[in-house]
């Protein structure tokens, strides 16, 4: 969620300034509109969620560096070879 901050609201405001005339109500409703959409659930639930702040084991670390050879040796497929074997056995 964006931090309630001066400067994203203060250059809103600006370009609400700037709006030809006619386009005030439209720009209205649509303020409206997102005012009115209720949270995500999911994105409340990952903004709150603790911060993972545990200490990475020799397993952990082992896998990354495994994951890093297998990157610089190219063993790796791209995202979209991935996505299209995913739609092959769907």
């Amino acid at each position: 969620m964006e931090s309630r901050s001066s400067e994203p609201r203060t250059s809103l405001h600006t370009l609400v300034d700037e709006l030809p005339e006619q386009e005030i109500p439209a720009a209205r409703r649509y303020l409206e509109f997102l005012r009115q959409q209720p949270p995500d659930p999911l994105r409340r639930a990952l903004e709150s969620a603790p911060l993972d702040d545990e200490e990475l084991t020799a397993e952990d670390l082992a896998a990354i560096q495994e994951g890093l050879k297998e990157k610089a040796r190219g063993d790796v497929v791209p995202h979209e070879e991935v996505k299209r074997r995913l739609r092959e056995i769907r």
